[in-house]
């Protein structure tokens, strides 16, 4: 019965998102759809650029965002007019709005990579400079903690899950703890655990939780809060070898957010502890002239001296 009920589920579930849109989920260089207020449906292309494939009526807006909740066991309405989650159709991040928060139901539905991106294909397609693929590798062989920083929609969590096949390929032995509200990175390495943060565990309890659990390497997929401070602590006590992700403007900027986000849980200023846990920041940009995600600075953090970072750009 409860398999019956899970088929029917995902059949209305298809028939609200509609044939367009699962082409657009099923087509390999789609990596994102998104409905605006006016109804256009736009999509994203894996190699840059946007373009719009069609439009959707509010009414079948709303329908779509309505079904998607009741997949996910909650409702959208007026006064909870958010809905967010993974869809039960492959790896899928939802997110989704409803009046009056705005004027039309609009929605992102955000698309995992298919087939992971290494750091030989950002050198081959010359998003990654050959020096720079190099002080990465040398990073992850001698277990530096890496911070993937940039924009929304910089690539970040593509790049991160890029640094964890490297992982996986030079310390296959090595035991990968993953800590992340929507799991994405799914990480390649037989000896792991893949944490999700819920109502019930929030992201820094998840991370004193990991400590029990004989990490050798501690993965977040994004930093956000004063669970910052307890990554920077791990990671300065016998846990050497992290990835995590961080929204910022550049490598400078990366640490300077980290300060900020330490600041919500501690009255006290840490820039050393920072300096000492952040060994390396892979900065990611998205060209605004061709949407092609590129890294356009490898830094190592040297230290921290007079009130600022001591930050050396990796160059040629």
């Amino acid at each position: 019965m409860v398999g019956l009920l899970e088929s029917r589920g995902q059949r209305k579930l298809h028939l609200a998102v509609g044939e367009r849109i699962l082409n657009a989920i099923q087509d390999p260089h789609v990596i994102e759809i998104l409905l605006n207020e006016d109804g256009r449906l736009w999509v994203e292309f894996l190699n840059g650029g946007m373009g719009v494939v069609g439009d959707m009526s509010a009414t079948d807006g709303m329908s779509l965002l309505s079904t998607v909740a009741a997949s996910l066991n909650t409702v959208v309405t007026p006064l909870s007019p958010v809905v967010e989650g993974e869809l039960d159709m492959g790896e899928l991040r939802f997110e989704g709005l409803i009046p009056p928060v705005v004027r039309a139901p609009v929605f992102s539905i955000r698309k995992h990579a298919v087939k992971p991106l290494l750091l030989s294909d950002y050198a081959a397609d010359e998003t990654l400079l050959s020096y720079q693929c190099k002080a990465i590798e040398f990073a992850v062989e001698r277990r530096s903690n890496i911070l993937v920083s940039g924009g929304t929609s910089s690539g970040k969590t593509t790049f991160a899950r890029c640094l964890l096949y490297e992982i996986a390929e030079r310390t296959p032995e090595h035991r990968i703890i993953t800590i992340e509200d929507t799991p994405e990175l799914n990480t390649p390495s037989e000896n792991s655990v893949s944490l999700k943060v819920s109502p019930g565990a929030t992201a820094q309890e998840l991370l004193r939780a990991t400590m029990r659990l004989r990490p050798d390497r501690i993965v977040v997929g994004e930093v956000r809060g004063g669970e910052a401070l307890t990554l920077l602590k791990a990671w300065n006590t016998g846990h050497p070898g992290g990835v995590s992700t961080i929204h910022a403007n550049s490598a400078r900027g990366a640490l300077t957010r980290l300060e900020q986000l330490v600041a919500e849980v501690s009255a006290s200023p840490i820039p050393h502890v920072i300096a000492d846990a952040v060994d390396l920041i892979d900065h990611l940009e998205r060209s605004p002239l061709d949407g092609v995600r590129r890294v356009v600075e490898v830094v190592s953090v040297e230290g921290y001296s007079d009130g600022e970072y001591l930050i050396n750009p990796i160059k040629e």
